[in-house]
């Protein structure tokens, strides 16, 4: 529903558009808030999440042509675009202790009785992709998270895993990162677990009678090297189709180095039982009912994979709702269709919300709407294996989004909860209407309110004046999802939502992902979903029809500003003194220049029409301000990731690094770098402060 005191119900403006306009937006939206059904997204899942359709597999197809028959049949204007990608498939799995007690890793998950799908065929099975194909026995070191730090408190015991395999557990950084940094410190195999602290029984109980990770459930996923680019690791920066060129597999970075598999606990406390050597600290044990050593000692492991190593297909799924006066200016949203297995909540919970999404924007077509802009609906595969699909069509239209792409708005799981947006911080003012303009599940809230002041985040020892300062806010894009290669490849803005925060989960990439386990311990009746497909639809509604595109320059001002003070700090604690002096000086013009143009915007869009020339210029000035903060050349390292204020950490995976070419080189203590990166960065400020002055000379003349 549409709230009664949001701000256009109050007269007040919602951004870009003219007064005389709000009512008749209003009124759309309230149509557009009645129409998602949690019985359809329900009725979705169902289908979409009762068999396991992993990216490359004929079921992934029968998804992609569910999710064409559904918007062909609300009268969308939809097609199929196919690629291929290097997406290899396991055929040899081994684990197993040879001493000084042997054990085979089972590497299986059981059949849960309560959970029919646990138990379906075609299954993939436990395994991470992209990992190396090896046959290789060695000692074990137990290396905790397995993130550079870790490695740190290993020498100082004189401790080297140089021509060992490694254990790490999962949490802390994204797996890719863990065989990564094991292979730079030479170990010969890399094994990843689940320790039951992070998402198992110590949080809560197991499946299936509590939401967490049984003894013997399995983390699947991709280990590709995505901090140096994500898609087909065969064609960084151009399209994998029929017949295009390919790197051999020598030549692909992203691939990992030496053989990799995940494990279970249950399959894990065997080797890690047996290892010897000093205890680990505090912050290093989980809890297996076990002292936790580093090793190695007489613990020996024999590690054996081996993959198919074939490309396989990809099905895209693309919507579109041309715009009535600028069909060349494009709002993108898009969630994932593909699954490690059944994947009821990842992706399928956001993606059956994007369905609704379109669904509703389809039933206001057929009553007359017609959106200014063009509004595509894209549904990827291949997210898992490492945003494939959503990679490959980007850098097939490269050319073409650069031109014409507003916005990416983007999605992946669901879960209950209240509303977490990250994304570019030119959005945060947009972002935060929306999300006031809708009301919370279950209470008389809107998404912002909620977000701000829900129960798991009231400190009793706060002040009341403090709660009331609080205000929502976004967070800063790293990697993770399909928005990647929108905001860091070609310099969109984007922004990733969903809900989640009181609904705790441990079936994350196994076989008990599923509709059951879905329906008893996430979001049971589909409400949350019900609220995201509303967020959804009113983002693209504002940002389609709007007549000045909804961009606002104090918010980044503020943010950049709190990143070099993070930076600064940083670099103090090495005795050393970055000069930003310049960089201030942009950002204080930026918030200048920003302020200027939203009064002069505030005062056009009382008029009753605008001059369409100057708006023309207007809105090509906005669009720019995303494209200006990349450069050609990328980040030091990664040619790919063109992005100089958002990036994945080439260390932290997902985790992002904000001002990542000076931030990584003060991580470095390459302090050289850090001053030529400091200089890259006051060039894209500097070219963003002339777009500003270009839109507020096309506002002074609406």
């Amino acid at each position: 529903m549409i709230l009664p005191g949001c701000a256009f119900a109050q007269g007040l403006a919602i951004r870009g558009f003219l007064v005389k306009d709000i009512p008749a937006e209003q009124k759309l939206e309230e149509q557009a808030q009645a129409a998602p059904s949690p019985a359809r997204l329900r009725r979705y899942m169902e289908f979409m999440s009762g068999e396991p359709h992993n990216a490359g597999s004929s079921r992934s197809k029968a998804v992609a042509e569910y999710i064409l028959g559904s918007f062909k049949e609300w009268g969308l204007d939809a097609h199929i675009e196919q690629f291929e990608a290097l997406m290899p498939y396991p055929t040899a799995r081994q684990v197993e202790v040879l001493e000084p007690k042997p054990y085979t890793a089972k590497l299986k998950e059981p059949v849960v009785p309560q959970d029919p799908n646990s138990g379906d065929a075609h299954q993939l099975p436990t395994y991470n992709a992209y990992a190396a194909t090896g046959d290789v026995t060695g000692e074990v070191v137990y290396v905790n998270f397995g993130v550079p730090d870790d490695y740190e408190w290993l020498d100082k015991q004189g401790i080297s895993v140089k021509g060992k395999i490694v254990i790490s557990r999962y949490g802390k950084s994204w797996r890719g990162i863990k065989p990564k940094v094991a292979a730079e410190h030479g170990a010969i195999g890399c094994l990843i677990y689940s320790d039951p602290h992070e998402d198992g029984y110590f949080q809560q109980d197991v499946y299936p009678k509590g939401p967490m990770r049984p003894p013997n459930g399995v983390q699947r996923g991709s280990v590709l090297d995505m901090p140096l680019y994500p898609g087909d690791p065969l064609s960084p920066g151009w399209a994998s189709e029929a017949g295009s060129k390919r790197l051999s597999l020598a030549e692909a970075k992203t691939l990992m180095k030496i053989p990799v598999l995940p494990l279970s606990y249950a399959d894990a406390q065997p080797i890690l039982e047996q290892l010897t050597g000093p205890v680990v600290p505090r912050d290093w044990r989980g809890s297996l009912p076990i002292t936790y050593h580093a090793g190695p000692g007489a613990t020996r492991v024999h590690l054996k994979t081996d993959y198919d190593w074939t490309n396989k297909p990809l099905y895209d799924v693309i919507a579109t709702i041309p715009g009535s006066e600028f069909p060349d200016q494009w709002i993108i949203a898009g969630n994932h269709h593909d699954a490690w297995v059944n994947g009821a909540d990842d992706p399928v919970s956001g993606a059956v919300a994007l369905l609704e999404t379109a669904r509703t924007l389809a039933t206001l077509q057929k009553e007359g709407w017609k959106p200014r802009r063009t509004i595509k609906i894209a549904v990827w595969d291949g997210e898992e294996f490492g945003l494939l699909g959503s990679t490959e069509w980007a850098e097939k239209h490269q050319d073409e989004l650069k031109r014409n792409a507003i916005a990416y708005l983007n999605s992946d799981s669901n879960s209950r909860g209240w509303i977490h947006i990250s994304g570019s911080h030119t959005l945060e003012e947009f972002a935060t209407e929306v999300a006031g303009s809708i009301e919370q599940p279950r209470t008389t809230k809107t998404l912002a309110e909620y977000a701000v002041h829900h129960p798991a985040t009231e400190d009793p020892d706060e002040t009341e004046s403090a709660k009331k300062d609080k205000t929502f806010s976004i967070g800063a894009l790293g990697a993770g999802s399909d928005y990647v290669a929108f905001l860091d490849f070609l310099g969109i803005a984007s922004m990733n939502e969903g809900f989640g925060g009181e609904a705790k989960s441990g079936i994350y990439h196994s076989v008990y992902d599923s509709i059951y386990w879905y329906t008893h311990f996430s979001d049971t009746t589909f409400v949350d979903g019900k609220a995201l497909s509303q967020y959804t639809a009113l983002a693209l509604l504002r940002l389609a029809n709007t007549a000045v595109l909804p961009f606002e320059l104090g918010h980044f001002a503020s943010t950049v500003n709190g990143y070099l003070d993070e930076i600064r700090d940083e670099a103090k604690k090495s005795g050393q003194k970055l000069d930003f002096a310049t960089l201030r000086k942009q950002l204080d013009s930026l918030k200048n220049n920003g302020a200027r143009y939203d009064a002069l915007l505030d005062r056009a869009l009382m008029k009753e029409s605008l001059d369409a020339g100057h708006l023309s210029a207007l809105n090509t000035a906005l669009m720019r301000t995303e494209r200006v903060l990349t450069r050609p050349e990328g980040l030091p390292n990664r040619e790919w990731y063109k992005h100089q204020i958002y990036a994945p950490g080439f260390y932290t995976g997902y985790g992002v690094k904000t001002l990542p070419g000076i931030r990584e080189a003060v991580d470095a203590k390459n302090w050289p770098l850090a001053q030529q990166e400091t200089e890259v960065v006051e060039q894209c400020l500097n070219d963003l402060n002339q777009v500003v002055s270009e839109a507020v000379n096309a506002v002074s003349g609406l």
